[in-house]
Parts: structure tokens; C-alpha cells; sequence
């Protein structure tokens, strides 16, 4: 039997049991299109390679990659049905799905420390008390930002003790450099240039407050094409082996696509992101578990949302397990 038809097999079957009665003939897939970024390496990595090209070229689909700045707009572009397939963190993830962007998650694409509080080099900021009163930037609905919600709490901090500038994530490094803010919620490759090239200092790190890298799909793309998904996935397993293979040579392209130095995309493949683990799980479940109570204490979500049963409706821990290459 061809590698193909085990695919749609294997999809349609794990699609049957995520979507009952959703499953049927969709028309042939003109156009698939995913987003790419560089908080992602394997999407930079796939789209390099044109893996997805030349696997889908036969079909007569063509492959649309839109960039994300940041969770946030892959999240919006999933939203506003412009892309099918996105990359986000995945407290972001849950958040977007309990207001309602309606997207289900069947891949882990990477574990990273990605996010930390950052200063200038020569801030007399030493700790999260000294953020009380100071302009912090962040973007709203990333990562980043939540992670800033959550490292206030543990310094008995409020939102309202705090200056927030909202920002994307490369204009954040700039206000910081340019002492326009005192403090910014960093995320990597910008975050890792700014300590590397400018003398940033990381004031706050916790990497159990950075949640996963999630591969999100909207729902009625996975449920009318549950074999296309399952090849992307398997493109981004492809991606991901090779990179735990060539963690140089995927650092390069990311620097290349970033416009970072290679010292510093060295830093994000090698010592911040793992790889390891890429079927959606317990763990990752917990994960969102354990955070998602930031969303309710700062009003996030609509009062009485269930967020628990939006977390199992969001991990889809099934789907791909036909699909993961054990490492």
C-alpha cells in the first residue's frame, strides 16, 4: 500500500473519532495555506525546503505561506479563515479558543524558553518588585504578554501596577533599547539579540511560564481535510528530525529569514528550544491547566467560561499519534 493511502487511512480514522460525522469527500484542495514564524524554526525550515510543494505539487495545490509576527496574528489569520494552518503559543491558543476563534491543536511544533523580562543593560531594574510604576511593553495576546501577567502575580503585582505599552514583538525591542520603556516581555530570535548585541539583561525567567509552540488548525479544515493535515504534519515532522539532526545549519536559516546573527539564532535553537516532544498530551493539558487561572483574575475571557473543557476541546491528543516519528 502506498505511503499516501496509509496517511489518509490513518487521518481519516483519527478524523472519525475527533469529528463524528464530519468526515466526508471534500473537494480537491486548490490552495493550502499555513503561516511561518521565526518564533518557529520548523516552519522556517519547511518552507525552506519546499517539502510542502513538492509533496502537494502532484495534487495540483499550491502552498500559501503568510508570516505571523506573533501568536497573536497567527491567531487572528486562523480567525479570519486567511490561513488553515498557524503556529501560536499555547496559552494564546487557549485564549483565542475561548473567545472563540475555532481551531483544534494536533501538533507540539517545539518546548521553548521564548519569552523572560528584559532590561537595558543599565536599568536599575534588579527584580519583579522594581516593575511597579514602570512602562513595560508587551503584545497583547502572545505569550509574552501572559507571561507577564503571570510573573506579576508571583511578585504580588497587578496589572494596574504596571505601565503596559502594547507593542509587537520587534517594536518592543526597540522602545527598550531606546529607553522608551523600562522593561519588555521579550520573545526569541528579537529577545536574544537584544542580550547579545545591546547587553539586555533578563531579569525574570521561568520556563514553566512559557507554554508550548502549538500547530493549530481550524476545525472545519481538519475535519473536511484530515489527509492533507496529516501530511503537513508529517512535513513537520520532517522538519523537526531534521533540525534535532542539524541544529547549525537550522540556525542558519533562521538567522538568514530573521536578519538576526548566527550567535544569536544559535542561542534559540540550541539552548532554548527542545524539540522532543511533539504529540499533543497530558502534558501539555496540565500545562494549560496550571495558567489558565490568568485569564479569568485579568477578565480575559467571558465570566463563567468553562476553561478546562476549553482545554480538551482544544488539545487534540489523537490525531496525530499514527503520524509522530519517536525520538
Amino acid at each position: 500500500m502506498q505511503r499516501r493511502t496509509l496517511l489518509q487511512l490513518a487521518a481519516g480514522s483519527a478524523a472519525a473519532t475527533v469529528f463524528p460525522g464530519l468526515v466526508q469527500a471534500a473537494s480537491p484542495l486548490k490552495e493550502l495555506r499555513l503561516d511561518y514564524a521565526y518564533y518557529s524554526p520548523t516552519s522556517l525550515v519547511l518552507r525552506r525546503f519546499g517539502w510542502l510543494e513538492e509533496d502537494f505539487k502532484a495534487d495540483g495545490t499550491s502552498i500559501k505561506w503568510v508570516l505571523s509576527a506573533g501568536s497573536n496574528r497567527a491567531l487572528e489569520y486562523l480567525n479570519a479563515n486567511s490561513i488553515d494552518i498557524g503556529s501560536s503559543a499555547g496559552l494564546a491558543a487557549l485564549l483565542a479558543k475561548a473567545n472563540g476563534t475555532p481551531i483544534k491543536t494536533p501538533y507540539i511544533f517545539s518546548r521553548p524558553e521564548w519569552t523572560a523580562l528584559v532590561v537595558r543593560k543599565d536599568s536599575g531594574i534588579r527584580s519583579l518588585a522594581d516593575l511597579k510604576g514602570k512602562k513595560i511593553a508587551a503584545t497583547k495576546g502572545t505569550d509574552p504578554y501572559l507571561f507577564l501577567l503571570r510573573s506579576l502575580k508571583v511578585a504580588g503585582l497587578k496589572r494596574s501596577d504596571i505601565e503596559h505599552i502594547s507593542l509587537q514583538h520587534a517594536d518592543g525591542r526597540i522602545a527598550l533599547e531606546q529607553g522608551k520603556v523600562d522593561a519588555w516581555a521579550g520573545l526569541d530570535p528579537h529577545m536574544a539579540a537584544s542580550e547579545l548585541e545591546s547587553g539586555s539583561r533578563l531579569i525574570y525567567r521561568n520556563v514553566a511560564f512559557n507554554t508550548y509552540g502549538f500547530l493549530n488548525a481550524r476545525e472545519d479544515f481538519l475535519a473536511a481535510h484530515p489527509a492533507e493535515t496529516a501530511r503537513v504534519i508529517r512535513a513537520y515532522e520532517r522538519a523537526r528530525l531534521w533540525i534535532i539532526a542539524n541544529p547549525a545549519d537550522a540556525a542558519r536559516i533562521l538567522s538568514e529569514e530573521a536578519k538576526v546573527s548566527l550567535p544569536v539564532a544559535l542561542l534559540q535553537i540550541k539552548l532554548r528550544s527542545d524539540f522532543s516532544n511533539p504529540l499533543p498530551s497530558s502534558e501539555h493539558v496540565k500545562a494549560l491547566q496550571l495558567a489558565a487561572p490568568i485569564l479569568q483574575d485579568e477578565a480575559l475571557v467571558k465570566a463563567g467560561t468553562d476553561l478546562n473543557r476549553v482545554i480538551l476541546d482544544l488539545v487534540d491528543t489523537r490525531f496525530s499519534q499514527p503520524l509522530i516519528t519517536r525520538t
